[in-house]
């Protein structure tokens, strides 16, 4: 309560400052007749005109959200970045500008649908189905991102809290509405993510094959724009800042960096955000929890097969030094042994290298003979989606770590008060208790041997009990 009567407060000394404040700036009789809502509102095709703006709010938000998710997981150390500076020690805080910023562009893909259901979309001549269907889509993925990031977020301008099982309910519904206009896999499968962080495994497995029987390789990405903006700002990280070595995947992943990379001028990498490899993983978990070794292995020997007509760029890596400040401290050696693992670790001093751009694994055809439905089989399939899945942003997902409401929402929202739900960082314990060991490695430069501190797959499923990590357990 002192919060408000503090802003409250200094209401009234803004006003008895300037006397009436409306005489000095009356902010409704400022128009622009290029932005008003009529300019937009019952104009023919303004519906296609504002879903092209929901897509290039989707590629802002991912600039926030692949930033912090990435960081915050055990992908990528952050060495010498421009990026944030305290999401590799997991340090959650309100007072963060990234966690504003966040908020503020997931509740901004949400308005722009929710718009366009409402006022573009019903006043527009040309209005189409499909275009409809779309902006359910869009309204739908603004309350999943609110859901796997946040523990809770407001689902309405300055709203309560709603927690991210209903979060992750809303997007269900709006999926729903999608699919009951207009049948596409990916939103089969925006549907079956809800679910399935839900922990509803029949549902997720339904939705899941729902979407593979629309198609076994479907592709759901946002573009960004190189010339005019927005770029992918984690591009700019992984590959065009060259020799700043900004991020540093684990020696484990270094046969997937840089998934993004340079295209043209005017077209920068996109991010699949939503791809069928993501329902053979999710099928292929449901089986391991039901014992069923033979269709699991069935599952990831099609997600293999499907990995295999993925795009792989060629490129040259060269002038990344894999050097983090100290020359040579990180391995770059494709004969370097990680975990007692071959083939991990890229040459990019010996010319070209191949990289894949949608989605890469180690995972191999021996892996799933041999994989059995036990722990191990379980965190084999886990690290299979840390590899699927890097810089797409589910890895911090799948940790169970929450980000936390900004405080300018804080302050200004009658219906949040610090220490409320949504307020306080979720780090599960065990999380917590290997923070410093996420990103370490030990390697001697120069040496053919570098092994991790740990093996976060190994923990997720040591802790598979809990209601935060490995949904199905």
């Amino acid at each position: 309560m002192m919060k408000k009567l503090i802003i409250f407060s200094l209401t009234i000394l803004a006003i008895s400052c300037t006397g009436d404040f409306g005489d000095v700036v009356d902010f409704k009789d400022v128009e622009n007749p290029n932005l008003s809502q009529e300019s937009v509102v019952g104009q023919p095709n303004s519906a296609g005109i504002w879903l092209s703006g929901l897509e290039r709010q989707l590629a802002i938000v991912f600039n926030e959200t692949l930033v912090l998710s990435e960081l915050g997981s055990d992908n990528y150390v952050n060495t010498q970045t421009f990026f944030n500076q305290f999401m590799d020690g997991l340090e959650i805080q309100i007072t963060d500008p990234d966690m504003r910023d966040t908020q503020r562009q997931i509740q901004r893909l949400r308005e722009l649908a929710v718009f366009g259901l409402n006022e573009v979309g019903p006043g527009d001549p040309n209005y189409t189905a499909e275009i409809e269907a779309e902006f359910n889509f869009f309204e739908g993925l603004s309350y999943l991102f609110s859901a796997m990031y946040f523990s809770a977020l407001p689902a309405e301008p300055v709203g309560a809290p709603v927690a991210s099982a209903q979060h992750y309910q809303n997007a269900i519904a709006a999926f729903d509405a999608a699919i009951a206009i207009s049948v596409k896999p990916e939103y089969y499968l925006a549907k079956a993510r809800a679910y399935y962080y839900l922990g509803n495994k029949s549902e997720a497995v339904a939705a899941a094959t729902n979407a593979l029987t629309l198609s076994g390789d479907f592709d759901r990405f946002v573009l960004f724009d190189e010339a005019n903006g927005p770029s992918n700002i984690f591009e700019n990280a992984l590959y065009e800042r060259a020799t700043f070595d900004d991020l540093q995947p684990l020696p484990t992943l270094d046969f997937l960096d840089p998934k993004y990379s340079f295209l043209d001028t005017s077209q920068d990498a996109p991010v699949h955000y939503l791809k069928a490899e993501e329902a053979y993983l999710i099928l292929a978990e449901a089986n391991l929890s039901d014992n069923n070794i033979v269709l699991a292995r069935a599952n990831l020997t099609e997600l293999l097969d499907l990995i295999d007509t993925r795009e792989v760029r060629t490129i040259d890596d060269a002038i990344e030094q894999r050097s983090q400040v100290a020359e040579g401290s990180r391995p770059d050696n494709e004969d370097v042994v990680v975990n007692g693992r071959a083939g991990l670790v890229l040459d990019r001093q010996s010319g070209e290298i191949d990289v894949p751009s949608v989605s890469g694994t180690s995972l191999t055809a021996d892996d799933i003979a041999a994989m059995q439905d036990d722990d191990a089989g379980l965190s084999l399939l886990y690290r299979t989606r840390q590899e699927v899945f890097i810089a797409e942003g589910l890895r911090f997902v799948d940790m169970g770590v929450k980000l936390v409401i900004d405080e300018n929402e804080i302050l200004l929202n009658e219906n949040i008060n610090e220490g409320d739900l949504g307020t306080v960082p979720v780090i599960p314990p065990f999380i917590a208790a290997v923070v410093a060991d996420l990103d370490a490695i030990d390697y001697t430069p120069g040496s053919l041997v570098a092994t991790t501190a740990i093996d976060l797959n190994d923990v997720l499923v040591a802790n598979k009990s809990s209601d935060a990590v490995v949904p199905f357990e």
